[in-house]
């Protein structure tokens, strides 16, 4: 026990072990100095009667053997001591004291070969040693004050916030494995990053230049691509992803069972078209209720948050009705994006009349065609002039032509016929040319999303500049039909503007895997928490004028703290992997940094090969087939018109159109040649 007797008689023990310690070494000098002692007359008899015994003793047989013995009495004196700490004094100084000590006393006896008197000799010989000895004694005892703590060494706390993670690769036929390094207790360790179940979602998050597409999103178009999957790509900086996906699959095509086809959509530099609005894909008016959401949502970012409200609905429903009509006329021989909007600038006497042939969109025209016959005006105008204004900024002919042509299906994972297809963006038009490519993906997703069909991924950069209403359904359905999914962002709070917080809160929330660069604010607290906490060491030092008291505790604190997240550098990521039943993973989280082969890398793209070119067209055809458009719903309407009279009062059919459009064109088999 501590008790203050017990403290006491240690120190009692300690001194008396000190006195013995010089006790031995002052007899040691009178023994092997004495004739510079008998020169100075500090000889009595009584005094040499006794040194005389004591010199028979085998600690004095040699004047090594005597120091050797105070030093070894002092040393354990020393050991006991229980100086008051002190912060300034540093293993620098307490070194420098004893080493000096030991190579003066250990050499001191060199002093006795020396040519003089004995009295210099012996003066000489005492001075050296007893010098040494108290370097020595003085380095011992600074060394029991001599904090034995780290304050302050760590500044960033980098040391504590340390923790074991994931060094084996666990690899399977649809894993996303990146080799990665990481530091535990300032020692580095090599990791491994094992996406083994991507079907669960995996949220790329970073600030631009955090490494995004470099070291993650390239890494999973790559490895995907070479295990077979066909796979969609939302490509914002159109090629940057696209060339990445073409080189591959040249690299890796002999890994299919079925050749893939290989389709860009680029709203820029036409190459293939595709009608997302495909008949046969149509099966019922909640495809274009979906359809009509998904336009106008994305034209109108604002009206996201606003859902429910009668002036966003009612826009939409009618849109929808626009759709389904078209879908059903001639079995939808003019059911595209372009035919709709056309359709929908028609005036009122001759739309709703066209309307109104079809018994199935009856419930959604009748609310407008009750306000246009009751002449509300006002309140007609505000239902439908806002889908006529947002979707008027799609009415370009390029658009037009892109989006009538037929040369695949969005159907990217059919067993029979596999497809990679590329959709990219402008940054400078990112709000029109992302409505459509909106539509597209809303289109795709439905049909990707189903039983029996091939393992595919979708990869999305940039993923708030698109809209799609169900993405989080996807995440949390598609899992049973192999659809890896894949959403690149810059920011939580980016999402949250884009998609309204509900919304955006479900996507950060529903993804089982994550990894995330540098990033700050909400984002990285949120991360933070969820990442969760560690056992750390916590030291605290308190030193006052008689005591100096060190305490040691351990305390659970955030593995990453959102600090350590806002500064990561470019390449350096955390996050949490998801596992599954036949495959768990203990260490899910983890703060490494990707190892890319930058050489390597920088020699593939190099070597990689353009995009191809697929058709030459001029602006003559692109021009054609707008005003064929039109064509094709003036006569529409006029054939329809002939059928009934208008609505409310009489009106003037329109004059014919010349020539008539030919029945929808079935899919052609157009792609990159491999």
């Amino acid at each position: 026990m501590q008790t203050g007797e017990n403290i006491q008689a240690l120190r009692k023990i300690l001194d008396f072990t000190r006195l013995a310690s010089f006790f031995i070494l002052a007899i040691h000098f009178y023994i092997f100095c004495y004739g510079a002692f008998h020169d100075l007359d500090w000889t009595p008899a009584l005094l040499d009667r006794i040194i005389a015994s004591l010199s028979r003793l085998p600690v004095f047989k040699s004047e090594l053997s005597s120091k050797a013995a105070a030093l070894a009495l002092l040393a354990v004196s020393l050991i006991g001591v229980k100086g008051r700490k002190e912060e300034k004094i540093n293993k620098e100084s307490i070194i420098a004291y004893l080493l000096t000590g030991l190579f003066i006393y250990a050499f001191s006896h060199l002093c006795l070969d020396l040519q003089s008197d004995n009295e210099h000799i012996g003066l000489f010989y005492v001075g050296t040693t007893l010098t040494g000895y108290l370097l020595i004694l003085t380095g011992g005892s600074r060394l029991s004050r001599l904090l034995k703590i780290n304050l302050g060494k760590d500044v960033f706390n980098k040391e504590n916030e340390t923790f074991p993670q994931e060094e084996r690769l666990l690899e399977n036929e649809y894993s996303i494995n990146l080799p990665a390094q990481y530091t535990l207790k300032g020692k580095v360790r090599k990791s491994w990053i094992n996406f083994i179940n991507l079907f669960r979602g995996l949220l790329v998050v970073g600030t631009p230049g955090a490494g995004k597409t470099y070291f993650v999103i390239r890494h999973v178009i790559n490895q995907h691509i070479k295990k077979g999957f066909s796979m969609f790509v939302y490509d914002f900086k159109f090629d940057d992803l696209s060339r990445i996906a073409y080189n591959a699959l040249l690299k890796y095509y002999k890994k299919y069972k079925v050749k893939p086809g290989f389709y860009v959509i680029d709203l820029d530099e036409i190459k293939h078209r595709c009608n997302p609005l495909y008949p046969s894909e149509m099966e019922d008016i909640t495809d274009a209720a979906e359809a009509s959401r998904t336009i106008l949502l994305g034209l109108n970012r604002e009206w996201i948050r606003k859902q429910g409200d009668f002036f966003v609905e009612s826009p939409i429903n009618f849109v929808t009705a626009v759709i389904w009509y078209l879908r059903k006329y001639k079995d939808g021989i003019y059911c595209t994006l372009p035919h709709a909007i056309e359709l929908l600038q028609a005036d009122y006497e001759q739309l709703f009349p066209v309307l109104q042939m079809e018994p199935e969109i009856e419930v959604l025209v009748n609310p407008f065609i009750s306000a246009f016959i009751n002449e509300a005006t006002d309140q007609l105008e505000g239902q439908i002039a806002s889908a006529k204004i947002s979707l008027g900024r799609l009415a370009s002919p390029k658009l037009y032509y892109i989006l009538s042509g037929n040369d695949f299906t969005l159907d990217i994972n059919n067993p029979a016929s596999p497809k990679i297809v590329c959709m990219g963006n402008n940054p400078q038009k990112v709000q029109t040319y992302g409505a459509v490519l909106s539509l597209y993906i809303s289109r795709m997703i439905k049909l990707v999303n189903r039983k029996g069909q091939l393992k595919s991924s979708l990869i999305f950069d940039e993923f708030p500049t698109v809209f799609l209403n169900n993405i989080d359904n996807l995440i949390a359905t598609a899992r049973s039909n192999k659809v890896a999914t894949t959403l690149g962002i810059q920011d939580y709070s980016q999402l949250k503007k884009d998609y309204g917080q509900q919304q955006a809160e479900v996507i950060m929330n529903i993804v089982g895997n994550i990894i995330c660069g540098q990033v700050t604010g909400d984002t990285a607290k949120q991360l933070s928490e969820r990442f969760g906490k560690i056992n750390q060491v916590k030291e605290s030092l308190s030193i006052n004028s008689s005591d100096t008291s060190v305490s040691k505790s351990t305390q659970l604190d955030f593995a990453i703290p959102a600090s350590k997240i806002a500064t990561l550098s470019s390449g350096e990521f955390v996050g949490m992997v998801a596992d599954e039943p036949t495959n768990k993973i203990d260490l899910k989280v983890f703060h490494n940094e990707i190892v890319n082969d930058h050489a390597a890398i920088k020699k593939e793209e190099a070597a990689y090969k353009p995009l191809q070119k697929i058709r030459e067209v001029t602006e003559e055809e692109i021009l054609e087939t707008y005003y064929k458009v039109k064509s094709d719903i003036r006569e529409l309407i006029t054939e329809e018109l002939a059928k009934r009279a208008p609505v409310g009062k009489a009106v003037e059919p329109p004059k014919q159109a010349k020539g008539k459009r030919k029945q929808q064109d079935k899919p052609k088999k157009k792609s990159l040649s491999l």
